[in-house]
C-alpha cells in the first residue's frame, strides 16, 4: 500500500511554516493518540502523523522529501522508503513533549495520592432540618493500617524496589514494525505499577496498607438545611496512599415531610379551617408556628383561600441573617349534619341576605361572561 503525502496527512499546504506543521501535528496527536482514542485504527493514524511530522519538521529531511517524495535517493530508486526506519520512541514521550505531560505521562508510583471521597445519605425530621442538629454517624471506610503504617510490609521488614521496572512502575515493550522501532510503556506486570514488591506482607492488611473499619463521626447539621442539601466533612473520606491526604465525606440530607407544615425555600405554609361564622363575623384564632402558638386576627367577611403572613416565623436562613415567613391559608369549612333549627336559621339568613347575594351573583356572572367572550 502506497504512503499518503505527508502534507496531506497533517492537513497543511506544501509551503506551510514550521509553526503550522507543529500545530497540525498537535491536533492530530490529540485526536489519535492511543492513550486518548481507543479506535482500532487510531494507533496507525498516530504513527502516520508522527512520521510525517518527523520529516516535515526537519529542514534537511523536508527538502529531500519535497524533491524525491517517499523514495530516499541514498538507498537507490528501488522504493526502499528512506523515511520508514525511524525510532518513534514511546507514545508517552511524544505526548509529554507536546502537551506538558498529559495523556501518556509517566507517574511516580511512590508519589503520595489523595484518598477517595465518600458519600453518605442521612434522613432527618422536618424540624431537625429547620433548627439544626448535632449527631454521631457510623460510616464504613478504608483507613491506613496502624500495624504497618500503610507500607504493607510486616513490622521489621520493608518493601523492596521492583527488579523488573526498577521502581518506575512501568515496563518498556519494544516492537519492530513496518513503521520502525516502537517503544511502548505499560504498567509493570510484576508490581502492578507500584514500583515496589513486598515479600513479607502485613498480617492485618495483607500487604495493601489499608484496612476496612467502621468509623464514628460527629456531624453538625446547620439550621435551615433543606432536602437534597450536601454537607462536606473535610478529611473524613478514604485514606490516602503513600502518605497522601484523606478524601472528604459528603453527607446528602433527606428531610421527612411534616403533617401540618410545608416548606418552600425559607418560608413555611399551612392551612387552618374556619367556620362559616368565624369567616363572616371575624374572630381571633390560635395558629401553631415552628416554635410556639400565636394569635391571628381574622377580619369579618374573610373568604376561603385567603392568605395571612406571619413575618419572621419561617425557617432560619442558611446563608444569611433572619428567618423566612409563615403563610397561613384559611379554608372555610361547610357545616354538615345540621339540626332542623340550624337549617331554618340558615334559610332565614339566606332570605335576609338575598339582595346582597343577588348582587354578588350578578357581579360574578358578568366577570365569567367577559372571560368567555374575551371582553
Amino acid at each position: 500500500m502506497s504512503k499518503r503525502d505527508y502534507y496531506e496527512v497533517l492537513g497543511v499546504e506544501k509551503g506551510a511554516n514550521a509553526e503550522d506543521i507543529k500545530k497540525a501535528f498537535r491536533k492530530a496527536a490529540r485526536q489519535y493518540h492511543p492513550d486518548v482514542n481507543k479506535a482500532a485504527d487510531a494507533e496507525e493514524k498516530f504513527k502516520e502523523a508522527k512520521e510525517a511530522y518527523d520529516v516535515l519538521s526537519d529542514d534537511q529531511k523536508r527538502a529531500t522529501y519535497d524533491r524525491y517524495g517517499h523514495v530516499d535517493p541514498n538507498q537507490g530508486m528501488g522504493g526502499g522508503g528512506g523515511f520508514n526506519g525511524q525510532d518513534f520512541g514511546g507514545f508517552g514521550d511524544i505526548f509529554d513533549m507536546f502537551f506538558g505531560g498529559g495523556g501518556g505521562q509517566r507517574r511516580n508510583p511512590n508519589a503520595p495520592q489523595r484518598g477517595n471521597d465518600l458519600q453518605y445519605s442521612m434522613t432527618i425530621e422536618f424540624k431537625e432540618a429547620v433548627f439544626g442538629k448535632e449527631m454521631d454517624i457510623t460510616i464504613p471506610r478504608t483507613e491506613t493500617c496502624e500495624t504497618c503504617h500503610g507500607n504493607g510490609a510486616k513490622p521489621g521488614t520493608k518493601a523492596e524496589t521492583c527488579n523488573v521496572c526498577k521502581g518506575s512502575g512501568q515496563q518498556e515493550v519494544v516492537q519492530n514494525t513496518a513503521f520502525g522501532r516502537i517503544v511502548n510503556r505499560r504498567v509493570c506486570s510484576a508490581c502492578n505499577g507500584q514500583g515496589t514488591l513486598i515479600k513479607d506482607k502485613c498480617n492485618d492488611c495483607h500487604g495493601t496498607g489499608k484496612v476496612k473499619k467502621q468509623r464514628k463521626i460527629h456531624v453538625k447539621i446547620p439550621a435551615g438545611v433543606d432536602d437534597g442539601a450536601q454537607l462536606r466533612v473535610s478529611g473524613e473520606g478514604e485514606a490516602g496512599t503513600k502518605g497522601g491526604p484523606s478524601g472528604d465525606l459528603y453527607i446528602v440530607i433527606r428531610v421527612k415531610s411534616h403533617d401540618f407544615f410545608e416548606r418552600e425555600g425559607d418560608d413555611i405554609y399551612c392551612e387552618v379551617p374556619l367556620t362559616f361564622a368565624q369567616a363572616a363575623l371575624g374572630d381571633e384564632i390560635e395558629i401553631p408556628t415552628l416554635t410556639e402558638k400565636v394569635k391571628l386576627k381574622i377580619p369579618a367577611g374573610t373568604q376561603t383561600g385567603t392568605f395571612f403572613r406571619l413575618k419572621g416565623k419561617g425557617v432560619p436562613r442558611l446563608r444569611g441573617y433572619g428567618q423566612g415567613d409563615q403563610h397561613v391559608k384559611v379554608v372555610v369549612v361547610t357545616p354538615s349534619n345540621l339540626t332542623d333549627e340550624q337549617k331554618e336559621l340558615l334559610r332565614q339568613f339566606s332570605g335576609l341576605n338575598g339582595e346582597f347575594m343577588h348582587e354578588k351573583q350578578q357581579s360574578l356572572f358578568e366577570r365569567m361572561k367577559k372571560a368567555f367572550l374575551g371582553e
